[in-house]
């Protein structure tokens, strides 16, 4: 593709900014979709809501202290923060916590499986968004180019973080379901999807 026909990058800050809120608001109210699907989490979200419901805080809360413990991890991988990456150990949270406040509780299953038809797509959305402001990546993403940088493939990496913290969720008591697999077929192609219309560069 030529130069005149590639999508530049957001350049002015302002921008870039409004992309890393808006992402960040759209991942929160993915989570908030699929939590109150009830059908299954992320896996992630699997692990937020499993200790959530062994120390009795909201999910958000969970969130905000896992990203912050989960930047420890960078040090030893020499991973830099950017404000992308305190904005998000310090919003999504909120905008989770609000989501499930203001989203209702679906009764049908059909009504839960439209929530997973929403949150899995708002997700991989917002993930474009957030990372595509150039504003440095989630705690949780950074652990996964970390290691990359020691390495290990981005699948492998990917797979061997997300096994575990959903296996750990799991054991706490967090839903897994077809929510759970839903989210592992589809983010991927979804994410790759979404970076046609908003480029990562």
């Amino acid at each position: 593709m030529s130069e005149t026909t590639t999508l530049p990058r957001t350049r002015s800050l302002p921008a870039r900014l409004a992309r890393l809120y808006g992402g960040l608001a759209l991942y929160g109210t993915g989570i908030g979709l699929q939590v109150e699907s009830g059908l299954g989490n992320d896996p992630w979200d699997v692990f937020h809501q499993g200790l959530a419901l062994r120390t009795g805080v909201s999910i958000g809360t969970v969130i905000i202290a896992v990203g912050a413990l989960v930047m420890l991890l960078w040090i030893p991988l020499r991973q830099r923060p950017g404000i992308g990456t305190i904005s998000n150990v310090v919003f999504l949270g909120l905008f989770a916590d609000a989501a499930i406040a203001l989203l209702p509780t679906p009764g049908p299953l059909a009504l839960q499986a439209l929530y997973v038809a929403l949150g899995v797509p708002a997700i991989a959305l917002a993930t474009v968004l957030y990372i595509g402001a150039g504003l440095g990546p989630g705690p949780r993403d950074g652990i996964m180019t970390g290691l990359v940088r020691l390495g290990l493939s981005v699948r492998l990496g990917r797979f061997l973080i997300e096994i575990t913290v959903l296996a750990a969720g799991w054991l706490l008591g967090g839903t897994v379901g077809v929510g759970t697999l839903v989210f592992a077929l589809a983010i991927g192609p979804l994410t790759q999807l979404f970076t046609r219309w908003f480029p990562l560069r």
